[in-house]
């Protein structure tokens, strides 16, 4: 399973993300989709955005999933009003058990924290029924470079090297390119992926900081003794100040699609 979140700030402090997802659930319009029976919500946080799935198809079921046991428990409050159209369920993406079982499988902001695409994409085309579709967003390109340039130079430093010798990079950046050719190697059709500029900028302080730490950092934060922590983000978050304009994220979103022929 995946590491644990804070569900309660990633509800609070998600707009960002919400943001991009209701765009995301707008674009299946322009699919002309007729009403899918069964949807799997890959990865569905909080409940927020399953909440607004559960709400632009009122006749479906939603089977919403995560890989954090905080994140269900939190989606299980925000998603008890629609009662037995939706079950949420702890599962890590990696190793569903589902066949031939989702007319739609629906992702926003969860695919850059799984690097094994490959896998990922082979265990999602099992899950669709034949005709099904894969309609997703996730990082993807230089998503956050100018964050993550930063990140790395600071963990390079004599104070904080010795707490990430053996540090693995957490995320996967794909672009639009390799994530074709993953989805056909997958086996699916219809594949249309691209890439597009998501930047968000903060107005103070606090709100910059407040985000980074609950959203990006903490990956970084838990292998420090407390005492570093905060020296870590204050560095970033002077950084950031000094930009112009400054405390600005420089986020890309990667938009993915395909479909699993009938």
């Amino acid at each position: 399973m995946g590491r644990e979140w804070d569900s309660s700030a990633y509800h609070q402090l998600s707009d960002p993300q919400f943001g991009w997802a209701l765009k995301v659930i707008k674009r299946l319009d322009a699919l002309g989709l007729s009403a899918p029976e069964q949807i799997l919500d890959a990865g569905c946080g909080t409940g927020r955005v399953t909440a607004e799935l559960l709400r632009k198809f009122p006749q479906s079921r939603v089977l919403a999933v995560d890989a954090s046991q905080n994140m269900v428990r939190q989606a299980r409050h925000t998603l008890q009003k629609f009662g037995n159209r939706v079950a949420v369920e702890r599962r890590d993406l990696l190793d569903l058990p589902f066949s031939n079982a989702f007319d739609l499988i629906f992702s926003t902001a969860v695919f850059h924290w799984i690097k094994d695409h490959e896998r990922l994409f082979s265990v999602l085309y099992r899950a669709l029924k034949p005709g099904g579709l894969l309609f997703a967003q996730c990082g993807g390109g230089p998503n956050l470079k100018k964050l993550r340039d930063r990140i790395q130079q600071l963990v390079s430093t004599e104070k904080f090297r010795p707490y990430f010798k053996d540090w693995q990079r957490v995320w996967e950046y794909p672009g639009p390119e390799s994530t074709a050719e993953r989805l056909k190697k997958a086996g699916f059709t219809e594949v249309f992926c691209s890439l597009e500029e998501a930047g968000v900028r903060f107005g103070e302080e606090k709100g910059y900081t407040d985000f980074v730490v609950a959203m990006i950092l903490h990956p970084y934060l838990e292998r420090l003794p407390e005492s570093l922590q905060l020296e870590f983000t204050h560095e970033l978050v002077r950084h950031a100040s000094l930009d112009q304009p400054p405390f600005v994220l420089d986020y890309w979103r990667l938009n993915l699609q395909g479909r699993k022929p009938d």
